[in-house]
């Protein structure tokens, strides 16, 4: 599929999709015309770079951690080395407590959401 295609079905912008490519995440084949080329399953996998975005991970970590993960055409490909498990624990562990302090300021807003209210009344 072409890039625009991918960006269409992955919500992503054609930009965004060309820096995966650039940074190693994201591979497509090259038609005779110099346009890229992407594989269906291109789609699971931008949405999985996505994920490991939003979850605050950098290209390069998600670079090394593409090739162990559990693709929808297979299994991994490598192992994930003791030093990444290591590194993922800690980024693991910083989602955490970001969550926890989300959940607290939920809570705040909750609060002032609930007093307001109240005083409507």
């Amino acid at each position: 599929m072409r890039i625009g295609e991918l960006a269409r079905r992955t919500e992503v912008s054609e930009r965004s999709l060309r820096y995966y490519e650039q940074q190693g995440l994201l591979m497509a084949d090259r038609t005779p015309g110099g346009h890229r080329d992407f594989p269906e399953q291109a789609v699971d996998r931008v949405i999985r770079i996505q994920e490991l975005f939003a979850a605050g991970l950098h290209s390069k970590k998600i670079a090394q951690l593409l090739p162990c993960m559990r693709d929808a055409d297979g299994g991994p490909s490598e192992i994930a080395t003791p030093q990444l498990v290591t590194e993922l624990a800690h980024e693991r562990d910083r989602i955490d407590r970001m969550i926890i302090e989300l959940a607290n300021s939920r809570d705040v807003l909750d609060e002032v959401i609930d007093a307001a209210s109240e005083r409507r009344r």
